[in-house]
């Protein structure tokens, strides 16, 4: 069952307004989708917080009672402040199974890469967050990808990603996801060994041309 939040109209907009509605433990925002005119609200901002406690965050749908009217909704953006970064208004989104909603949900690596590991490497994730579009039924709390079959030449790009059910994006399937790197440390410690290496056999090499020509000289 969805968490419900009451919200109440008629509230006074303006930034004066705004602060006492803020000092009083309310969140002034406003209400809009599915093809309806845009209502200003006010929230109980502690029941917001509450409802939006879930692994979705942000994404997480609950019900909106705004004066006793239920709405599905999902919070579309926060405003915060710049210097204290709490929250100071609230946008929140009209949803309906019937119509599918954009928004972006974190990406999340599982799993080990165990061969990775065993070359001396590491994986490195380059992408953290994907925008997606889905039914408000099919909001996935984040993005799975399981770097377990990674390789120390390997990479990781959307294309090699299975998206939840119901859940596409426009995003380029060419885009990195995790990438498999060798520690900058390690790399040099493994060049100056191949460079020793390159300076023994060259000192070898020397040493049997000037034994050869000595042979030779020893003939004449």
């Amino acid at each position: 069952m969805s968490t419900v939040v009451k919200a109440t109209t008629g509230r006074t907009t303006g930034s004066s307004a705004s602060r006492r509605l803020r000092n009083a433990g309310q969140l002034p925002g406003v209400l809009y989708g599915l093809g309806k005119d845009p209502i200003a609200v006010e929230v109980v901002y502690d029941e917001l917080r509450d409802a939006l406690k879930t692994d979705a965050g942000l994404n997480t749908v609950f019900v909106l009672s705004v004066d006793g009217d239920e709405q599905d909704v999902v919070v579309r953006d926060v405003q915060r402040d710049p210097l204290k970064r709490r929250a100071i208004h609230a946008d929140f989104l009209r949803v309906s199974n019937d119509h599918r909603v954009n928004l972006t949900i974190p990406v999340n690596l599982v799993g080990s890469a165990v061969m990775v590991a065993e070359a001396g490497g590491m994986v490195e994730q380059k992408m953290f967050s994907l925008k997606i579009s889905c039914a408000p039924n099919h909001i996935p709390d984040s993005l799975e990808v399981d770097i377990t079959e990674m390789t120390i030449e390997g990479r990781l790009s959307l294309a090699d990603v299975d998206l939840p059910d119901g859940v596409t994006t426009k995003v380029l399937d060419k885009i990195t996801v995790a990438a498999s790197v060798v520690p900058r440390g390690l790399k040099s410690e493994d060049e100056e060994g191949e460079e020793g290496a390159e300076g023994e056999e060259g000192a070898e090499g020397e040493e049997g041309e000037a034994s050869a020509d000595g042979e030779a000289s020893s003939e004449e």
